[in-house]
């Protein structure tokens, strides 16, 4: 297996779909949806879409996955252009260029996040309407991931955790199991989801994005303490800057790059028990945890 070269076409599968996908940027009014390409087609590491198509494929894709996964991609950006906001973390830099509302404005941005957010659901009923199963299944997937539980929640744990002198780790792990984990779980389950795994398979398949999200978002921390600008692409340094309650604020940097192996290995054993070749999303979990921006 080369590695590379299949995590490169898995990218340019998404992003040939968020082409495909997307209402075109002159599409009326076209300052939103010249707005919504703008955050989407920024690039990244698209890691959630490729999670998603990845693991359909080990199941033997039987639905096409990549309307599902460009509908998580549109969620977790929105997520993005909403936490950039100046009411959220007030951030200039994404992705290595400005923040929505540095190159529209805030309320386009806010737009901008909503039609993403609202899009990824219109994705899922025109695409899988035809299985209602699958199509009831996967809105369920994303919509908990994406709900007042989970992210939504987990962000509003996030903001108020700022404000606190004394947040505990039950609190911290509330916020990454939530904000973080739960889109990466999604990203698994849905492709097990569009590959027709067993209700087994998906068992193993969340407790791997569980531990997956843990140790992605300690790495991200610690990255945030010890990597550049260049470097990540997004302001350095931010989460000290405000106080923000982090694994490395709490733990130390050695013990947050501890826990983050711990997490990584637990990711790796839960991948362990599903059937088929996981060599591709074994090496994808052990990039995640390596990574350096």
């Amino acid at each position: 297996m080369d590695f590379h070269a299949q995590f490169q076409s898995y990218v340019e599968r998404t992003e040939r779909g968020i082409a495909e996908l997307l209402p075109p940027a002159d599409t009326r009014p076209a300052r939103l949806h010249e707005a919504m390409r703008y955050s989407l087609q920024a690039g990244g590491k698209r890691l959630r879409p490729v999670l998603l198509l990845a693991t359909a494929d080990l199941f033997g894709r039987r639905h096409n996955a990549l309307p599902a996964a460009v509908a998580l991609e549109c969620i977790h950006t929105y997520s993005l252009v909403h936490d950039d906001l100046p009411c959220m973390d007030n951030d200039d830099l994404r992705r290595g260029r400005p923040t929505a509302h540095k190159q529209f404005d805030e309320a386009t941005a806010l737009l901008a996040g909503d039609a993403l957010l609202t899009y990824a659901f219109q994705l899922l009923s025109r695409h899988y309407g035809g299985t209602p199963a699958l199509c009831t299944a996967l809105l369920r997937e994303l919509a908990e991931a994406a709900g007042s539980e989970k992210l939504i929640g987990g962000q509003m744990e996030d903001l108020l955790a700022e404000k606190k002198s004394n947040a505990t780790p039950t609190e911290l792990d509330f916020i990454h199991l939530n904000k973080t984990a739960a889109m990466i779980t999604a990203a698994l389950t849905a492709g097990g989801l569009c590959g027709g795994a067993r209700e087994d398979d998906l068992g193993a398949l969340r407790d791997a994005g569980r531990s997956l999200g843990l140790a992605f978002q300690i790495v991200d921390d610690v990255l945030d303490a010890t990597a550049d600008t260049a470097t990540l692409g997004k302001t350095a340094g931010k989460d000290a800057k405000a106080d923000k309650t982090t694994y490395v604020k709490l733990h130390g940097l050695d013990a947050a790059r501890r826990h983050a192996t711990e997490q990584t290995e637990a990711a790796l054993a839960a991948l362990g028990r599903l059937p088929g070749n996981v060599a591709f999303l074994v090496e994808l979990v052990r990039q995640m945890a390596d990574r350096k921006n």
